[in-house]
């Protein structure tokens, strides 16, 4: 350690150090230098698991991370953000000199990058008081990456509207709004991209650049120079004038572009052409340093690799016209060893000579990984006597306060004598670390052991939190923007014009403008926003536009309200008839079922404790549960049908499991198997699979009780299968079994409780309607990945396939290829053999037999294919964690939603996984298809590409869960009005009482009331804010949606004023029965129901109104109540202020009145 602390050697080797101890050996070197450290892993897998386990050992806050992207062609793709977020997080640590570990992966030395006080000089720091140029920031954010929008709501956008500026910087977790005062900052304050909400005040904000490159209009004019110069010098190369004319057209768009200031998408593949002095990681290192390679054998080999690759890869962009010659893309491991002035610790695990280095001195540390012992304290004991009378040092590590306790409480019971807390010389300790592996220093007499080796239980790691939730932005597919279809409750489907501002008699108002047949239109005013909706189909198909005024859309409208009260009345009857059922209580929880739930190695999200609390909940009751949740595949829906079996067995009861295919049963049945394993319940497993005597076996022990558990097919249903004592039925995709089967499955529900599993999102607005006559969990957060799936879109490129094949085998992995053309598909594993000779290749197609089928998949899963071509049919809901690279090919020509689908496929376990969307080159897209990959591409950051996939699934969802039958009815009147007829008709057979139509204040008033364009320029965001207003019910209300407009829009101008204070009028008019209140030849009249009248206190409004002097007289219509205001005897009053306060009159001597009677 001295050595290293006086940097007596500059290279010095490190070999011995396993696992655990070389996470412990860094933590040290970092603790006892005290200078920053640099850890250069060979690839992002290794680096993250340094990452976690020094954020354990030193802290989170001195762990910094540079995850580069280790592929290749990542420059000319389109890459999903989050990696560039940490990225650029790191760089700006590095670049000030922040101290700390930082970690990084090889492939981020290699690229060029802009020199350090050029990065310094491109972030901006504000703080409240500044003095800001909105122009020159304009153009600085511009610069430095970002993108305008009208609102903003995903990383790297902001908007600039009136005095207020919203930006969103990738590595901050909520977007940042700049509010100015004039031109001083008046604020600075975090806001929910959601709500679009202010969150907290801040005093400082620094703005670091979106992406790493930062270029001023005159480097960019400096690039297109140095572009053209090497453009000649390469027309010059090349003899055939196809390509020639290929590098004019690729070469040259991006000239233009650089030249109008804009950045071509893939501008980083021109490398050092893109810098007067470029710069590389090293130079934002500090010069006293330490460099610590980890394990240099692999360093080496990834290296060596890239340079390989990165030279075909280019040969293949020349010869395409893409790139020019001469250009050198990256620096060389070599280049860059030799320009690493730092003092370097390189680490293997065996001495050897490397390529490029000499060493100045070698050491081995003689370190042993520790020993599995899987739960046998006898061996653990034996170990513990030798280290004691070695006079080692034993150290447990734990993760947690909890674990720390039961680990110990568990040793004691084995008379182990133990302390807890740090080590202070020989004898045996336990410390909360969650390393992720243990070791043995014989020479040091340490000794570490994890919970892994002790029990094979993973440290659960805790979760990062997601930046973006799915629940969030499945709400805002229901925002509508000219052109869409949208539906009028009276008048039917027309297509959405936009906002305008009308002036109608004098006065300004806000219209949405709807076009219908033959050119109709339609005006509806802002006070009738509910009665439009976004018309949203089941399909994809075109609707029809209804002709105003013509008898088809109310035909329409009748057939479904039929349909939906048949619907209502068949739900209500069901669920009475549930109620009434006896069933089976299960006991509450034992300490058994907690020490069950404590195994799973991962981290529940709040969806999922909370669904499980909801299906004990059913369980314990007497009437049987009928349950059904719906969560995408790989959000734990099995964990919970887990935990409710065992639950069920542990009350002596039987539980069936019913799948819908073969391959599904054998991993459930795996899964289960591994749960229940130690706590001694029998799992039988009936499909196809199973030889006649296992299954006869299965069978037999159902009848006699002896198996606890069984999952299977439809083979389940089957009259042989009876069950001693069934307490609970687990389905899986119901929809998936055809009609005979359900029936049996509805036989088999009687008296039991079921519980039934679906993987297609259901809506929310239908789980909404349904609540009270089904019970639903929905489970809609993701389980906390470690990684997102790096996503990118690109052309088809042999050269990309045959480097993405090799780098996944080479981690021991496999890859799926979606080729959705059956006719050719052998030529194209044809192909793909010949460009990957050593991969075994299988296929899967719809037109094999299922007995094919599953054959093919099943030695997929096991491992004897390294690629498979498939069509769509990768089924939903078989899990295949080794797979974590994707091809789809030709992915212009799927569905949104399939590609959503497919691409949750992979990156279902611990490491980065890779999808690569691919398009035909030079081909001419349709438009649908562009729009298609735009949206992917947007989808890369799952945006609002997602929104509509999830839209698309979520409609499908409702289908299933009402019955096909019912589609056609959704389209007919779009499925938000359609779930809101079915939730009336839902809710008038429930409490027997017809929805009461509310009653409508009519306001005509002369005066100009709207949201000016100039103070919301954005129609969605406008049309947003008037409902919010038109939904106001309460008086409180209306303080908080001016709050929202001021601290969005900045302070109200008087028309937005106008409007709030009229929107009070009318909370005020409808809870003291004010029919209408209207202006008209300079008298304002306010109109009371016959209602109204009776529960106003009349004289008290007379002796309140006498402040205004004879401005208020009053008289009576029949029954009915009138105030008439006279405009010209107000006197020193305004009309609108003595209107204001008459409202509030009327409104208070209600309340007395009620309390007089």
């Amino acid at each position: 350690m001295d050595e290293i602390k006086q940097a007596a050697s500059n290279k010095h080797l490190i070999t011995g150090l396993t696992g655990g101890a070389r996470s412990v050996f860094f933590q040290h070197v970092y603790e006892k230098s005290d200078k920053p450290v640099y850890v250069i892993t060979s690839n992002l897998l290794q680096a993250q698991r340094l990452v976690d386990d020094l954020s354990m050992l030193v802290g989170e806050e001195e762990v910094f991370y540079y995850p580069a992207d280790e592929f290749v062609a990542a420059n000319i793709s389109f890459v999903s953000p989050e990696l560039r977020a940490q990225r650029i997080a790191t760089l700006d640590h590095l670049a000030n000199g922040s101290k700390g570990i930082y970690v990084i992966s090889v492939a981020g030395l290699r690229q060029y990058l802009v020199q350090p006080d050029v990065w310094r000089a491109a972030a901006i720091d504000v703080k409240v008081g500044d003095e800001l140029d909105l122009e020159a920031m304009l153009q600085q954010l511009i610069e430095m990456g970002y993108h305008r929008n009208q609102m903003v709501t995903a990383p790297g956008e902001f908007a600039m509207r009136g005095g207020i500026i919203d930006i969103f910087p990738l590595y901050i977790d909520a977007p940042i709004r700049i509010e100015l005062f004039d031109t001083e900052v008046d604020s600075i304050r975090t806001f929910d991209a959601d709500s679009q909400r202010s969150i907290e005040k801040l005093e400082t904000v620094r703005l670091l650049p979106a992406r790493e490159l930062v270029l001023n209009n005159e480097e960019k004019l400096k690039i297109a120079n140095r572009l053209e110069t090497g453009l000649a010098k390469s027309l010059k190369k090349v003899k055939s004038p196809e390509i020639q004319e290929l590098f004019l057209e690729h070469i040259q768009h991006d000239m233009e572009l650089l030249k109008m200031g804009d950045v071509p998408d893939h501008i980083l593949k021109y490398g050092q052409l893109l810098f007067d002095e470029p710069a590389y990681l090293g130079d934002y290192f500090a010069k006293d340093g330490i460099l610590l390679f980890d394990e240099l054998g692999r360093i080496q080999e990834v290296m060596e690799a890239w340079e390989r690759e990165e030279q075909e890869w280019f040969v293949s962009l020349i010869e395409a016209g893409k790139m020019l010659h001469d250009v050198k893309p990256s620096y060389s491991w070599k280049e860059i060893l030799a320009m690493l002035p730092q003092q370097k610790l390189f680490f293997a695990l065996f001495a050897r000579t490397f390529a490029h280095v000499k060493f100045d001195k070698t050491t081995n540390i003689s370190c042993k990984p520790m020993q599995q012992f899987q739960g046998q304290i006898a061996l653990v004991q034996g170990e513990l006597e030798r280290w004691k009378n070695e006079q080692f040092t034993v150290v447990f590590a734990a993760n947690g306060e909890e674990r720390v306790n039961s680990i110990a409480n568990m040793l004691q019971d084995y008379e182990i004598q133990l302390t807890i807390g740090t080590p202070n010389g020989p004898g045996v300790f336990i410390v909360d670390a969650p390393l992720t592996a243990g070791f043995e220093l014989p020479l040091q007499k340490l000794a570490v052991i994890t919970d892994d080796e002790l029990f094979k239980q993973q440290a659960k790691r805790k979760a990062r939190p997601q930046k973006m939730t799915n629940a969030e932005r499945i709400k805002s597919y229901t925002e509508i923007k000219p052109g869409d279809y949208v539906v009028h409750v009276h008048h039917g489907i027309g297509k959405y014009m936009g906002i305008e501002t009308l002036e109608v008699g004098g006065v300004h108002r806000d219209y949405l403008h709807v076009r219908y047949r033959e050119d109709d239109k339609l005006y509806v005013s802002i006070d009738q926003i509910e009665l439009i909706q976004k018309y949203v189909p089941s399909g994809e198909k075109e609707p029809k536009l209804h002709k105003l005024g013509s008898a088809e859309w109310k035909k329409a409208k009748a057939k479904v309200t039929n349909a939906v009260k048949d619907i209502a009345d068949e739900l209500i009857k069901l669920y009475a008839k549930r109620e009434a059922e006896k069933g089976y209580a299960f006991m509450p929880d034992t300490d058994e079922q907690r020490s069950f739930e404590a195994a799973f190695p991962h981290e529940e999200t709040e969806d999922q404790l909370r669904t499980i609390a909801e299906v004990k909940h059913d369980m314990e009751r007497e009437r049987p549960m009928d349950r059904l949740v719906c969560g995408d595949v790989g959000y734990g829906k099995t964990e919970v049908a887990i935990r409710a079996a065992f639950k069920a067995i542990q009350d002596g009861k039987q539980v069936a499991f019913l799948v819908p295919t073969t391959i599904l049963a054998q991993q459930h049945y795996e899964t289960i198997q591994a749960r229940f394993e130690e706590f001694g319940m029998n799992v039988g497993l009936l499909s196809r699979f199973r030889t006649r005597k296992q299954q006869l076996e299965t069978i037999k022990g159902l009848k006699e009780g002896l198996v606890d558990i069984v999952i299977g097919t439809h083979r389940l249903l089957s009259k042989d299968v009876v069950y001693r004592d069934l307490g609970l039925l687990i389905v899986d995709e119901e929809q998936r079994f055809g009609v005979t089967h359900k029936e049996k499955i509805k036989q088999l529900k009687t008296n039991v409780d079921v519980l039934t599993l679906t993987a297609t999102p259901i809506p929310r607005t239908l789980h909404m309607s349904m609540v009270g006559v089904r019970d639903l969990s929905v489970i809609e957060t993701p389980p906390q990945n470690r990684f997102p799936v790096q996503t990118y879109v690109m052309e088809y490129n042999g050269a990309l396939v045959r480097e993405a094949i090799e780098r996944e085998m080479s981690r021991g992995g496999q890859v799926f290829y979606l080729y959705n053309r059956v006719e050719d598909m052998a030529r194209r594993v044809e192909e793909i053999q010949a460009l990957v000779p050593e991969a075994r290749i299988g296929f899967a197609h719809g037109r094999m037999t299922e007995s094919e089928l599953e054959s093919v998949i099943l030695s997929f899963i096991d491992g004897e294919y390294d690629v498979l071509v498939t069509t769509t049919i990768i089924e939903t809901g078989v899990d295949i964690p080794n797979v974590n690279t994707l091809f789809v090919h030709d992915a212009d020509r799927m569905g949104l939603s399939q590609l959503y689908q497919i691409r949750g496929r992979v990156g279902r376990s611990n490491r980065v996984a890779y999808a690569y969307f691919m398009y035909q080159r030079d081909k001419v897209l349709t438009e649908v298809a562009e729009h298609r990959l735009q949206a992917i591409k947007e989808f890369t950051e799952l945006g609002s590409g997602f929104k509509i996939a999830m839209r698309d699934l979520s409609i499908r969802g409702a289908g299933n869960l009402l019955g096909a039958q019912q589609h056609g009815f959704i389209d007919s009147v779009g499925f938000d009005l359609y779930s809101q007829m079915l939730e009336e008709a839902i809710e008038e057979r429930r409490t027997g009482v017809k929805k009461e139509e509310q009653p409508e204040v009519e306001i005509q008033l002369k005066a100009d009331a709207y949201l000016p364009d100039a103070y919301i320029p954005d129609g969605y965001q406008k049309i947003q804010m008037y409902k919010r207003i038109r939904a106001m019910e309460r008086v409180e209300d209306q303080l908080e949606i001016i709050d929202e407009l001021q601290d969005r829009f900045g302070d109200l101008p008087v028309e937005a004023e106008r409007l709030m204070r009229i929107a009070k009028m009318r909370v005020l008019a409808l809870n003291s029965g004010v029919t209408s209140i209207k202006e008209k030849n300079e008298m304002i009249s306010i109109t009371l129901s016959e209602e109204g009248t009776k529960q106003v206190d009349g004289a008290q409004i007379i002796e309140r109104s006498m402040e205004f002097g004879r401005a208020v007289g009053f008289s009576m219509e029949g029954a009915q109540l009138v105030l008439n205001i006279d405009t010209k005897k107000c006197g020193n009053f305004a009309p609108f202020d003595v209107l204001e306060k008459m409202m509030q009159i009327i409104a208070e001597s209600k309340k007395e009145a009620a309390q007089v009677e």
